[in-house]
């Protein structure tokens, strides 16, 4: 159902003249869904206040919600044409009047980690794009036929939103920068293990697949007392992200994951001074996929102790400088990294190597990531003691990724079971720290124990193509001189 809904709402979209790509097509149908997720959180929020014999004030004023402006509705059940907006007068509402109300929640929420504050600040952050009231007219009026009351309608949501979000690399203009394979981050937060108190950090969180996998995979751990709960709704997950949409979407993405309030700021992370990182600030855990092959400007790299136009490399100094001693992290980047020999790269090999157990490096496969040619590791490395040993594990599949053969979490199992214990095998080996380059800390990805296969091919093959050959050619000759 879900999945027709959001195919009907692209179809109407792409009508209209507001509306140029996937890209405005996710944002556009974002602001509209959350407004009616918001209407099923207000009806969950005053069951629940009934039921304890409480009273329950909703969020949103009574002209600005969901079945008032958009879904008015009479006995029957159905829409009340009378009632409901549409064409210009409904353009004009939603611009001129909701925008701009749901906008002042940022500067009247009592504390930013507010389901408030964040209505304020996705309101701030997006406009209307849809110029037709007719085609918005009809978005809602799809939209209102989805249900977000069951764990189940809540989890296929998320799912699918998710799906949006991925589909959008193939719209240009980098939208698939915000998205990472979901098999490999259920694989990195698996192998990490984040436990229920950490604190779990992305500097660079996109749509927030990390932040949302990790909230999953605490979630179902274990059964969760009140203050458990608590402590993964409010001082647990937090990003930061640059970029508006992606902004966004995060923030989105979590709300449709189950975080109310999600602890995602708007801000350029490199733009903050290393030197200014104190104790307070830092997290036990840091998972992130940074954006590799952007060129940062001198005044950004004057935050950073080691220069570098390379914003992957940048981050890369961000995330050991904020993880506590102790702390862990998971993070992607070029493999590039790995072997390159500019200066500046090597002195963050070494530095990495010196401050931080690098204990594991997963080299993946070209194709991981959908519409990217550019080949990545993930380095798995804990604060706090140096590298003495690093194991390496190459991701070696049997086909070639891509969009309609993308990575699974299956590929990845053999990984999973294998790092628990560093064992060797015939994918996996282990590098000692002493015996790399000490010059250049060159960590190559180099198999020992993959077996080279010849591309000599036997004589008699050769003869028997030869053979071949000479038979077509004189039958093609025949046929010439029977023409002639």
């Amino acid at each position: 159902m879900f999945e027709q809904t959001f195919k009907n709402i692209d179809d109407i979209l792409h009508k209209d003249a507001g509306c140029g790509s996937e890209l405005d097509y996710v944002e556009q149908t974002s602001w509209v869904l959350f407004l009616k997720y918001l209407d099923d959180l207000e009806k969950d929020r005053a069951t629940a206040a009934e039921l304890t014999g409480k009273t329950y004030t909703p969020i949103i004023d009574q002209a600005y919600q969901w079945t008032v402006w958009a879904m008015p509705k009479g006995k029957d059940g159905k829409l009340d044409h009378h009632k409901a907006l549409t064409g210009d007068d409904l353009t004009d509402f939603v611009n001129n009047k909701l925008f701009p109300y749901l906008k002042k929640f940022k500067s009247s929420a009592e504390s930013a980690d507010t389901i408030e504050y964040k209505i304020g600040e996705i309101f701030s952050e997006l406009k209307n794009r849809i110029q037709s009231g007719y085609n918005l007219r009809e978005v809602i009026n799809r939209i209102d036929e989805l249900r977000f009351r069951t764990h189940a309608e809540k989890h296929e949501m998320s799912h699918l939103y998710e799906d949006k979000i991925k589909n959008m690399g193939n719209a240009g203009r980098n939208g698939g920068e915000y998205y990472t394979p979901r098999p490999l981050i259920t694989t990195i937060v698996k192998v990490v293990a984040p436990k229920i108190g950490d604190k779990i950090y992305d500097g660079a969180c996109g749509s927030a697949g990390f932040l949302c996998e990790a909230f999953a995979y605490l979630k179902d751990s274990k059964p969760l007392s009140t203050k458990e709960t608590e402590i993964l709704q409010k001082k647990t997950f937090y990003g930061k992200e640059k970029k508006s949409l992606a902004y966004i979407l995060g923030v989105m993405n979590m709300i449709l994951h189950g975080v109310e309030a999600p602890n995602i700021i708007h801000t350029n992370t490199l733009a903050e001074n290393l030197a200014d990182i104190q104790e307070k600030d830092r997290y036990d855990v840091v998972l992130a996929n940074p954006p590799f092959g952007g060129k940062e400007r001198a005044e950004v790299q004057q935050n950073f102790p080691i220069k570098t136009g390379e914003t992957a490399s940048l981050f890369l100094q961000h995330f050991i400088k904020i993880l506590k001693a102790g702390g862990k992290a998971a993070v992607v980047i070029k493999n590039t990294f790995l072997s390159n020999t500019d200066n500046a790269t090597i002195a963050i090999r070494k530095h990495l190597l010196e401050s931080c157990n690098l204990h594991t490096v997963l080299d993946l496969p070209g194709g991981t990531f959908t519409g990217a040619g550019v080949k990545t590791v993930v380095l798995f490395f804990e604060k706090g003691k140096p590298t003495q040993k690093v194991w390496f594990y190459q991701l070696n599949l049997d086909r070639n990724l891509g969009k309609t053969n993308p990575l699974n979490e299956n590929d990845l199992a053999d990984f999973v079971s294998l790092s628990a214990r560093k064992a060797d095998s015939e994918n996996s080996w282990t590098v000692n720290v002493q015996d790399i380059d000490q010059n250049t800390f060159d960590l190559s990805v180099k198999n020992p124990n993959k077996k080279e296969e010849s591309n000599l091919r036997q004589p008699q093959a050769i003869l028997e193509e030869m053979k071949a050959l000479d038979e077509e050619s004189a039958k093609i000759l025949h046929s010439i001189l029977e023409l002639i």
